[in-house]
C-alpha cells in the first residue's frame, strides 16, 4: 500500500508547527522543532517534579480516576477515551516541565491536553484526520503556557522516527486501539437489563477500515504490530525514559485473550524492560453492571479494570 501523505493540523497558529511537505515523501520528512529538555530547577537525579509526599501517593499499584468536565465521553466522537487524569498522572510521574511526551495513537488528544496542562512539550500521532482535527480544536481552547508546544500529526505511527530526534522522548504514553474488539456489533453484555438498549446497541464502532489500523487486527497480529512500531520508537527515548501502555484483555468466543501478556512479550522482544504493572480500577466508572456468566460460567467483568503497563528504555551497560 502506498504511504499516506503526512498531515499536520493547522487550526493552531502556524508558528506552533514545523514545516513538513504536504506531498508523498520517503526520507524527506522534516524533524519537528520542539523542545525536549527540562525547564525546571529539579535536581538532576530526580525523574520528576514531585515532592516526597506526592511520590508516596503514587506508590500504590491500583489507580482510580474520575471523569472531569473537559473529558470527552460521547462515543459518537470517539468510542474509547480515557480520562485526562490517567495520562496526567503518568506525565507527572515520569517527566519534568519542558520535557517531551509522545502518544503514538493520540486519538482525540487526551494525552496532549494533559501535557499542555502540565507545561510539557508533546506530540501525538494518529491515522485519522478526523481525530487529529478534533484534537487540535480541543487544544486551541486552552493555552496556559507559551513555553511549550503540543502538536497533532496525522500519519502512521510507524513513521514517528522520521519526525523526532534520537534520545528526545522522556515519556511515551498511550491507550492503543484494542485489537479488533470494536470490529463487531455491540451487545452491551456488561450493562444491566434494559439499559443495554442504548443508541450504540447493535452498532459497529470500528475506528476505520485502514489495514494499518491496529483496531482491524487479530490480537496476536495486533501485538506484533505494536512491537514493530515501538522498535522504531525505542531509539527516540532517552535512557531510562518510560513507556506506558494502557491495555485490556479481550473476551472472544467464550475465551479470555491475554492481550496484556502479548504486549509485554512484544515490547520485551524489541528491547524494552517491564518496570511496573498497574491496575486501573474502573469500578467507579461502571454503572448499571449486568450479571455476566451466571449461573454456570464464572467470568470476571473486564470493564471493571484495565492494565497500565510501565516499561522503560534500559540504561546502557
Amino acid at each position: 500500500m502506498s504511504e499516506a501523505v503526512p498531515f499536520i493540523n493547522t487550526s493552531f497558529p502556524v508558528k506552533k508547527f514545523a514545516s513538513i511537505p504536504k506531498r508523498k515523501v520517503n526520507s524527506e520528512y522534516k524533524k519537528l522543532k520542539i523542545g525536549f529538555e527540562k525547564s525546571c530547577n529539579c535536581p538532576s537525579n530526580h525523574i520528576n517534579c514531585l515532592n516526597a509526599k506526592e511520590w508516596m501517593k503514587s506508590q500504590v499499584a491500583i489507580w482510580e480516576f474520575s471523569y472531569g468536565k473537559r473529558d470527552i465521553r460521547d462515543k459518537s466522537i470517539h468510542p474509547a477515551v480515557f480520562p485526562i487524569n490517567l495520562p496526567k498522572k503518568c506525565v507527572e510521574l515520569f517527566t519534568h516541565k519542558g520535557e517531551l511526551v509522545v502518544d503514538p495513537f493520540v486519538g482525540i488528544g487526551t494525552t496532549l491536553v494533559a501535557a499542555q496542562d502540565l507545561d510539557r512539550n508533546a506530540v501525538g500521532f494518529d491515522l485519522s484526520k478526523k481525530y487529529v482535527d478534533f484534537c487540535a480544536s480541543r487544544l486551541s481552547q486552552m493555552n496556559l503556557y507559551e513555553t511549550t508546544k503540543q502538536l497533532a500529526i496525522c500519519t502512521d505511527a510507524i513513521n514517528i522516527n522520521r519526525y523526532l530526534e534520537p534520545n528526545s522522548i522522556s515519556l511515551s504514553v498511550t491507550s492503543p486501539p484494542y485489537a479488533n474488539m470494536l470490529n463487531r456489533k455491540r451487545k452491551n453484555k456488561s450493562i444491566r437489563g434494559n439499559l443495554r438498549n442504548n443508541e450504540h446497541y447493535g452498532t459497529i464502532q470500528q475506528y476505520s477500515n485502514n489495514p494499518r489500523d491496529l483496531g482491524t487486527m487479530e490480537p496476536k497480529r495486533f501485538a506484533t504490530a505494536i512491537g514493530e512500531i515501538y522498535k522504531k520508537i525505542l531509539p527516540l527515548h532517552k535512557e531510562k525514559a518510560h513507556c506506558v501502555i494502557n491495555i485490556t484483555d479481550l473476551w472472544w468466543e467464550n475465551k479470555r485473550i491475554p492481550v496484556h501478556i502479548y504486549i509485554v512479550e512484544a515490547l520485551e522482544a524489541v528491547g524494552y524492560e517491564l518496570r511496573n504493572t498497574i491496575i486501573w480500577d474502573r469500578r467507579n466508572l461502571v454503572n448499571g453492571v449486568g450479571i455476566f456468566g451466571w449461573p454456570n460460567n464464572y467470568i470476571t467483568l473486564g470493564t471493571t479494570f484495565e492494565y497500565i503497563l510501565d516499561f522503560w528504555k534500559p540504561p546502557s551497560k
